[in-house]
């Protein structure tokens, strides 16, 4: 669900199989304000700066 990794860096994969129609299906969730590109922004200010990519987005998320 979004609401998992709302307001985090993280994205959820799962994976479903069906049998009966011999398809697998690969379903993923991500916060798109963090995971887009106003994160993407903060990794790029960071490695200019000489900090560490994860610093700011390393932050627990908003639900548990």
């Amino acid at each position: 669900r979004t609401s998992d990794v709302r307001g985090s860096n993280f994205c959820d994969i799962s994976i479903y199989y069906d049998q009966r129609a011999n398809l697998a299906k690969i379903i993923s969730a991500v916060d798109n304000l963090v995971r887009g590109a106003s994160g993407q922004a903060l990794v790029n200010f960071n490695l200019m700066c000489g900090h560490p990519p994860a610093a700011g987005l390393d932050f627990a998320p908003l639900r548990p």
